[in-house]
């Protein structure tokens, strides 16, 4: 074989090699930071029971999940939260479920008088996902719920 054609060949390799590296750099940069399946529930406080609000969601980025952020407010309060507020806020208990994707929980008590206390109607979950590579997503609503008035 001449030295022509195998050089030929070397870099028809090479060249090949870094097409499909980039390939696979493409494939997993697709994956991005993303959260799904969030909820938020209410219950109240009853027969000397303490309440609770628990918001769920699954964060999936390619990195990993470093954490959620997470805060509820009510609608007639008319706030609007910012991501850089949500940096400042209590954080949810994130589990790995694959090495790309958490299920994260937010749980908070609610006593009775803590209840008596809450503006009733609606109430929205603002989150903020941050991936171990830095990478944030802000979700302004990621879920809602309703607070009714309480069973004296």
């Amino acid at each position: 074989m001449s030295k022509r054609v195998l050089l030929s060949s070397l870099i028809g390799v090479v060249a090949l090699g870094g097409v499909a590296a980039g390939g696979l750099a493409m494939a997993s940069a697709a994956t991005e930071l993303s959260v799904a399946h969030s909820s938020a529930r209410y219950v109240a406080p009853s027969d000397g029971q303490a309440g609770s609000l628990t918001f769920t969601a699954d964060v999936s980025d390619a990195s990993g999940v470093k954490s959620l952020k997470v805060v509820a407010w009510p609608a007639s309060s008319k706030l609007a939260p910012t991501e850089a507020e949500l940096r400042h806020v209590d954080k949810a208990t994130c589990e790995s479920t694959s090495d790309e994707t958490s299920r994260c929980t937010y749980t908070l008590k609610v006593t009775k008088a803590q209840a008596a206390e809450l503006a009733k109607g609606t109430w929205y979950v603002s989150a903020l996902a941050t991936a171990k590579d830095g990478n944030t997503k802000f979700l302004p609503r990621a879920a809602g719920f309703e607070v009714t008035a309480t069973a004296h």
